[in-house]
């Protein structure tokens, strides 16, 4: 365990210690990538799809200036009360679409944490103690749709049919109504094909 996450462990609230991100009344969740990979877009959709499942939850991002190619960040907060403060206070669930953002953040996802990324980009991630899964997103994407990208909601699919941290219909219904018009049936086959993952296949530990 790293000193930061041996931090953000100490600030878990008693009732969801060790609990499945599921069951928990309180989960902070990041997405990190590259501009240009929908990562912004993540974020609101998942926060979209939480506020349908009746949880309180708080959305912030934050992006390089470069349009392409530079960092890009997007942060949720799922609550089952209202949320005091609007800044993770550590990680309880990060999905990297970038090596950088792997390398980046994974000190601060806690111990009982759960880490996804993206394998066709990082082949060996760093090692935590969370749960690990490595999908190659984009790689699925293309084979799904045609269009690697739709990896950001094909990723989305993942998140949810791995942790079960909204409810698939949720998703669905928030996917829809944010994607540009006339790739609704594209998005949602990527979206589909990230739903029916099967975790022990893609666990990495």
């Amino acid at each position: 365990m790293t000193d930061a996450q041996a931090q953000t462990d100490g600030m878990v609230i008693a009732s969801d210690a060790g609990k499945p991100l599921a069951e928990r009344h309180f989960l902070e969740v990041r997405f990190g990538g590259s501009g240009g990979q929908g990562v912004i877009l993540m974020g609101v959709i998942l926060a979209v799809a939480a506020t349908r499942d009746h949880r309180y939850v708080v959305q912030t991002q934050s992006y390089g200036p470069e349009a392409r190619g530079g960092y890009s960040r997007s942060d949720v907060i799922i609550a089952r009360n209202p949320v005091d403060y609007p800044q993770l206070t550590g990680i309880d669930l990060l999905v990297a679409l970038s090596a950088e953002a792997a390398q980046k953040y994974t000190g601060f996802v806690r111990s009982h944490g759960v880490f996804i990324f993206d394998s066709g980009v990082l082949a060996t991630p760093p090692r935590i103690t969370a749960d690990t899964y490595g999908v190659p997103f984009a790689k699925l994407a293309l084979e799904a749709t045609g269009r690697a990208q739709t990896a950001n909601i094909l990723t989305l699919g993942a998140v949810v049919g791995l942790t079960g941290i909204i409810s698939p219909d949720s998703l669905e219904k928030a996917v829809l109504s944010m994607v540009p018009k006339g790739t609704e049936e594209m998005n949602q086959a990527a979206m589909r094909r990230g739903l029916e993952l099967d975790g022990e296949e893609w666990r990495v530990r």
